[in-house]
């Protein structure tokens, strides 16, 4: 057995995978992790700075800094038509972190609640995912405040790493 197949063994019987959280200010990253976590949500303030969280979702646990990351979370506010070019240039610039090679990219098109949200095939095109190719990636409509969705990416995030770093050789 070789010290890459010792190491994944090791590794999948942790079950710890990291995911870093980002995105524009109040796209509702925050919001988020406290909805994930079963915090209140009814207290949100602005962030300053970050905020590292541990949670458990299928058996596999979290950490969102930025070494070592497994997975990234870009949170989009669907609503904030005016800011997607700057999504778009963050999310790329982001992309082509030496740290983040390989990383899971899950996108959450948040607030879906609020009326002129744009769909996430729109969010697509205007950020121009689909050029994406140095990351698996995938995008996801949901609303933190409602928790629609949440789950739903976060399975396939999970899974996604799951499927490219604890799989036995």
């Amino acid at each position: 057995m070789g010290l890459l197949s010792i190491l994944r063994n090791i590794r999948q019987k942790e079950k710890e995978i990291r995911l870093l959280v980002l995105g524009l200010d109040n796209a509702g990253k925050t919001t988020i992790l406290k909805r994930l976590n079963g915090e209140d949500i009814n207290t949100i303030s602005p962030t300053l700075g970050f905020n590292i969280k541990t949670l458990e979702h299928n058996g596999s646990y979290w950490r969102n800094y930025f070494e070592q990351t497994d997975g990234v979370i870009w949170v989009i506010d669907s609503a904030d038509r005016m800011r997607m070019e700057d999504c778009k240039r963050e999310l790329k610039a982001l992309l082509q972190e030496e740290r983040l090679a390989g990383a899971s990219l899950l996108l959450f098109a948040n607030k879906q609640d609020l009326p002129g949200a744009l769909a996430d095939i729109h969010i697509r095109e205007k950020l121009e995912l689909d050029s994406i190719v140095t990351h698996h990636w995938a995008i996801q409509a949901c609303s933190a405040v409602t928790g629609e969705n949440l789950l739903r990416g976060m399975d396939w995030v999970v899974e996604d790493i799951e499927s490219r770093i604890f799989s036995i050789d």
